[in-house]
């Protein structure tokens, strides 16, 4: 590090900002839904948004937010077009679910 230079801080917005656009860039949203699709994640088409669902539960964790189930779902019902209660979402949280995010 040079003097007067400062390390980013995974806790910098602007550090957070660009990792999340790389990321959306390398896992388009349609690549997404296709993946959860092959693996069975959705049974029928409904209001679910895997792509907001897979970035709410990663950004979740990188932003070092509430890393609770209930936390997830308001960071998920903050950027869905379509909120789901805290029922409808914790049923939506599959082994199938979980594999999609391991693979």
């Amino acid at each position: 590090m040079r003097d007067g230079e400062e390390a980013e801080s995974v806790h910098d917005n602007g550090f957070l900002t660009r990792i999340m656009r790389r990321l959306t860039t390398l896992f388009p949203s349609e690549l997404l839904e296709e993946h959860a699709e092959e693996l069975g994640v959705v049974e029928r088409e409904g209001k679910l948004q895997i792509p907001v669902l897979v970035w709410a539960l990663v950004f979740g964790f990188a932003a070092g937010e509430s890393r609770t189930l209930a936390g997830f779902r308001r960071s998920y019902n903050s950027t869905a077009d379509e909120t789901i209660s805290p029922g409808g979402f914790y049923h939506r949280l599959t082994p199938s679910l979980a594999e999609s995010q391991r693979s």
